[in-house]
């Protein structure tokens, strides 16, 4: 490492005061041995163990007196502090202590022992970890001022099964709590609920005793961007808003994380965040060549005092302005601008950047350049400015400092417009300037593309506002290259001042919100090189491919879809941590199904049977779980709702304890324990089920709901595999049963007060009675019959194209005519007219009441599968009932029996006849109805609708009896036959019932579930896993093998783990078969 790389910042007298022994003589001139920060970070407390005395300071008054002291602590394990100067710790005995600012002890409600953590949140509620007895409880409380009390509002439960599993790491001030599980480490979010995984680690931690112990000296530090995970001499970024590993760091080779920090917009957002992470190491080459001028001064000053020490300080807290470290027993205080200010100072050309290969360099550049995606919202400040300060007659000049310079023109062609990038550099202000990199950048459009301001954020990043919206352009040095970062269309009119003025008003309340918006539709289409830029990029892909594989999608860009769909898939390829990136497909799923469905079939194929690491596990679990889907991890139970069970729990759970042991344990011993292997797979249908985060509550509830991916795609090729089984298994287990059973419940209710009503005769109930059923029975059909209304709305095309929809209403709206005449009427038997009016009525009603009624069991399995195969067969040989039109032109009166007249005397009438007048049934062939029960009579054996015409007369009516006999009787009923068992075999699979299934689950979300319920992540989440039975993924996977459905382009690492995980013995033809596929 050069001298030139040492970062030196000159000590002036408030840092001295900082680090002078005055903290230390608060404590009786004993050491210093642990600190903590407020959640808002105005205050800190330090602890002497020697003196059992902790002192608080504000945080920007260190020089200051102490706000605040308590005496006589004792056996001090862990402390907390709040911004209102409340304190709370834990002792060696793991008891809870809480003191009261200014010195009051507050004695607990809640009598427990067990407390392992307890920390404070933003809002000042203590949150605290307690353990006892096997289970772990994670809860909030919450202090009232006029009730001098904390009182509990939130209660989860670690069960006691999953503790020999799970390693609680520690909760955040953002309610976070994190946890080590199943190989891998978890974020969970105490209020929604959320569970994320941000690091797996690829060992067999069950196997390695010593691994284990080792997760103890893991190291979280988060924000609301990045969450920082150091474990042993790896450190991992990971990104909250893509939910992925966006960086890795080595903490042996400060060269690496150095770069990081000369970095000029990552190394004030990560700073703080790392800088925590080196707390417990004691001898680290990147935090004690950063501090080391601090250092050396702080020894000069302690020397002086008689405190010298050359032990290097290895306890850090940091605030988003300052690092607090203990140093040597006392306080040292580092300025956080003023030291990145310094190392921003430093020659990006050291000799250290010397030191690593160019393949390391590459790598790094890329991951700096994927941290700098993350970090764009920074800008909307500086973009709002640039809004403000807009000028129609503003006039591009070079930009930047004296070693690095921009150059930005705009050139005008016949169908195109073009901005010309150019990055120039040069040594030393003597020197001539060297152009570095160039970038044309071309955008298909006729009209004028003008300037309206420039701003330079820092000497790698340039935002350029246009009259068709602001750009932002990265200069990345190492690769020498320039990438437009960020695009989004918005059309300014500069005709006009006045109406310039308007626009640029409207266009800044776009960028009001914290967050940039999205890419729209129109930005993809003027610009190529912003799509080529989104695609190369993988961060930019996974933040903005949703909106630019709808564009693909759209405009029929079948190449640019194909692309969009390898490179997702390519990149969970890379690496499994990458999930997040098959969202980008699932979330385009119904466009896909509209305009490309063979890719929802494809999609389905390749993501089968897959996991999100390089090992599949299996569990062996009491019951058989086949199919039964969970989240990761699946160990908290929320409890809030129990807490007077909660202590009633733990009041009795000696006497549980004791009744274990002496009665189960014994049972136990002479009982056969069945246990299941199952193995874990991941669901790839990633955020599909999610809905938009923002709603407005009143038109989700009465107009037009946002729906979700899963209710716009209804798809035969997602259910065909155990994928999209397992997801509506997931769905109906969690909320589907219930509010179906609701929905049942309630429909037997309107069906029960109608019925009654109408078939108990008059003699056994009341007539008041009888009013009153009806008029149920009308309030209860209009609440049925509004979720029919609001489906209608939501879309009357899909609506009104479902013969169940119609069937519906039907039987919801005669009831309901039915029940207003009733009571109009007031007696059924009125006259014969109104009984004639009324009783088809009720007959109809009731029919069609009961019909419904069936139609509740098709979403049982047993019955479900059944009905679809009579819909499907259905829909199949409907075709062969069309209508056909009557030409026959037969009269009946030439075939109606004539009868002869005679006179008195015996002879003849020549001209008059007594004929037999011809009624409907003489020509059944006349009427399409009619006909049709003229061949049903036929087909049975009663041939009198034929029996009119002679058949020696017409021998043409012969030949079509007989050509109709053998057609439609011998030919056409066994062909029927053979449809029909054709047909079943068809969708004996299962698949139309899994379809008719979510399509019920869908029409429950979008019309039952209030707004609020579809954005909890318990009930929809990004992701989910299902257990598979071992013995039937055997069967399954030989299965699509013979049919050549075992699919091993995308994944063949991974099916080939899968097979020798399940010891699947192919044969010679199977595995032809599977390399055939």
């Amino acid at each position: 490492m050069s001298q030139t790389d040492e970062i030196t910042v000159d000590i002036n007298e408030k840092i001295n005061n900082d680090i002078q022994n005055d903290k230390n003589d608060f404590h009786n001139g004993k050491p210093i041995t642990m600190i903590e920060v407020s959640p808002n970070e105005k205050y800190f407390v330090t602890y002497s163990q020697e003196d059992n005395s902790i002192v608080g300071w504000n945080v920007e008054d260190v020089e200051k007196e102490p706000e605040f002291c308590f005496d006589d602590i004792y056996d001090l394990k862990q402390m907390c502090v709040s911004d209102d100067k409340n304190l709370a710790y834990i002792t060696n005995d793991y008891l809870l202590k809480i003191l009261i600012y200014p010195k009051t002890e507050f004695k607990f409600n809640d009598k427990m022992i067990g407390f392992r953590y307890c920390t404070f949140n933003l809002k000042g509620e203590l949150i605290l970890l307690h353990k006892y007895y096997g289970d772990a409880t994670i809860r909030t409380y919450s202090y009232s001022q006029t009730k001098s009390n904390w009182s509990c509002k939130k209660t989860y439960m670690i069960p006691n099964e999953y503790n020999d599993y799970i390693r609680l790491i520690y909760v955040s001030k953002y309610d976070k709590l994190y946890l080590f599980s199943n190989n891998s480490i978890y974020e969970i979010d105490l209020i929604t609920e959320k569970s994320i995984r941000i690091w797996i680690i690829e060992q067999d931690v069950k196997k390695n005793r010593k691994f284990y112990e080792d997760i103890g000296d893991i190291k979280i530090s988060s924000n609301e961007k990045f969450i920082c995970t150091r474990f042993k001499n790896e450190i991992i970024i990971y990104s909250i808003e893509l939910e992925i590993p966006v960086a890795s760091f080595d903490i042996n080779n400060d060269i690496q994380i150095r770069r990081l920090m000369k970095h000029p917009t990552l190394c004030s957002q990560l700073f703080p965040l790392l800088f925590p992470l080196f707390s417990d190491i004691s001898d680290d080459k990147f935090l004690d060549s950063i501090t080391k001028n601090y250092w050396k001064k702080c020894l000069e000053h302690l020397n002086q005092n008689d405190h010298f020490s050359e032990k290097f300080p290895n306890n850090i807290q940091a605030t988003k302005k300052y690092a607090l470290r203990v140093l040597d027993g006392n306080i040292l205080k580092i300025d956080f601008e003023e030291l990145i200010t310094k190392i921003n100072l430093l020659p990006k050309n050291s000799d250290m950047v010397n030191e690593d290969s160019f393949k390391t360099n590459e790598k790094a550049n890329k991951m700096y350049d994927y941290l700098h995606i993350l970090l764009l919202n920074s800008y909307m400040e500086t973009i709002r400015k640039l809004f403000q300060k807009a000028n129609q007659e503003f006039v591009t000049q070079e930009f930047g400092d004296n070693l690095v310079k921009w150059r930005i023109n705009f050139n005008y062609y016949t169908n195109y417009r073009v901005i010309a990038l150019q990055v120039c550099k040069r040594e030393n202000v003597n020197n001539e300037w060297d152009l570095i990199c160039l970038r044309y950048e071309k955008f298909k459009m006729d009209h004028d593309l003008k300037p309206l301001g420039i701003e330079l954020f820092n000497e790698s990043d340039i935002i350029i506002l246009t009259n068709i919206g602001p750009l932002i352009y990265h200069f990345n040095e190492d690769a020498k290259s320039i990438s437009l970062v960020y695009y989004y269309y918005i059309k300014i009119d500069i005709d006009t001042p006045a109406q310039f003025t308007v626009q640029k008003q409207n266009c800044a309340k776009e960028f009001s919100r914290n967050n940039l918006p999205l890419p729209n539709y129109t930005s993809f289409e003027f610009c190529d090189g912003w799509i080529s830029d989104v695609i190369d990029n993988k961060e930019s892909l996974l933040k903005y491919g949703v909106e630019l594989l709808q564009f693909a999608i759209i405009n029929h860009k079948f190449e640019l879809v194909e692309e969009i769909y390898k490179k997702c898939i390519s990149h969970f390829k890379k690496d499994f941590k990458n999930k997040m990136f098959f969202s980008i497909i699932t979330s385009t799923m119904p466009l896909l199904n509209e305009y490309y469905p063979e890719y929802i079939e494809r999609y389905s194929s390749d993501t089968t049977m897959i996991v999100d690491s390089s090992r599949y596990t299996i569990d062996y679990q009491d019951h058989d779980l086949h199919l039964f889907s969970f989240q990761h991890p699946q160990i908290l139970v929320n409890l809030t709702k129990s807490v007077l069970w909660i202590r009633y729990n733990l009041l009795t759970k000696l006497l549980s304890e004791l009744y274990y042991f002496k009665v189960v344990k014994y049972f136990s011993r002479h009982k056969i324990a069945k246990n299941t292997p199952m193995i874990i797979f991941m669901n790839p249908y990633i955020k599909f089920v999610n809905y938009p985060r923002e709603y407005k509550w009143y038109k989700e509830l009465l107009y037009k709901p946002q729906p979700s991916p899963f209710v716009k795609t209804i798809n035969r090729d997602i259910y065909k595999t155990w994928n999209g089984e397992a997801l509506v298994n997931f769905k109906w287990d969690t909320f589907g049963k219930y509010y179906y059973a609701l929905i049942w419940i309630g429909y037997m209710a309107f069906l029960g007060c109608f019925t009654t009503a109408a078939t108990i005769p008059q003699q056994y109930i009341d007539e008041g009675d009888r009013r009153r059923l009806l008029i149920a029975s009308i309030v209860l059909g209009f609440i049925h019959l509004s979720f029919e209304i609001r489906q209608m709305i939501y879309d009357f095309n899909t609506w009104i194209h479902d013969f169940w929809n119609l069937f519906d209403v039907i039987a919801y709206v005669l009831p309901i005519l039915t029940s207003i005449r009733w009571l109009h009427t007031n007696e059924m038997n009125l006259t014969p007219t109104n009984e004639m009016n009324i009783i088809p009525l009720l007959s109809f009603s009731c029919l069609f009441l009961d019909i419904k009624f069936l139609l509740f069991f098709r979403a049982i399995e047993y019955f479900g599968v059944y009905f679809a195969i009579i819909v499907s067969v259905g829909k199949q040989i409907i075709s062969f009932l069309e209508y056909t039109s009557n030409d026959d032109p037969n009269n009946p009166w030439n075939v109606a029996n004539s009868y002869q007249v005679f006179y008195e005397n015996g002879t003849l009438n020549p001209n008059p006849y007594i004929i037999q007048p011809p009624s409907e049934n003489t020509n059944m062939f006349i009427d399409f109805r009619s006909s049709l029960f003229a061949m049903y009579k036929s087909l049975t054996g009663d041939s009198s609708a034929l029996s009119n015409w002679t058949y020696t007369n017409n021998p043409s009516l012969a030949i079509l009896i007989v050509l109709f006999s053998l057609l439609v009787v011998v030919y056409l009923m066994n062909l029927f036959i053979g449809l029909l068992n054709s047909a079943i075999e068809k969708d004996n699979d299962r698949v139309s019932y899994l379809v008719q299934k979510a399509e019920i689950i869908a029409e429950i979300e979008l019309f039952y579930l209030l707004p609020f319920q579809r954005r909890w992540y318990n009930w929809f989440p990004d992701v989910t896993y299902y257990f598979a039975n071992v013995d039937k993924t055997r069967e399954k996977i030989k299965e699509m093998i013979n049919n050549r459905e075992w699919n091993t382009d995308e994944f063949p690492e991974l099916r080939k783990a899968l097979v020798k995980k399940l010891n699947i013995k192919l044969t010679p033809y199977e595995k032809l078969q599977e390399k055939e596929n």
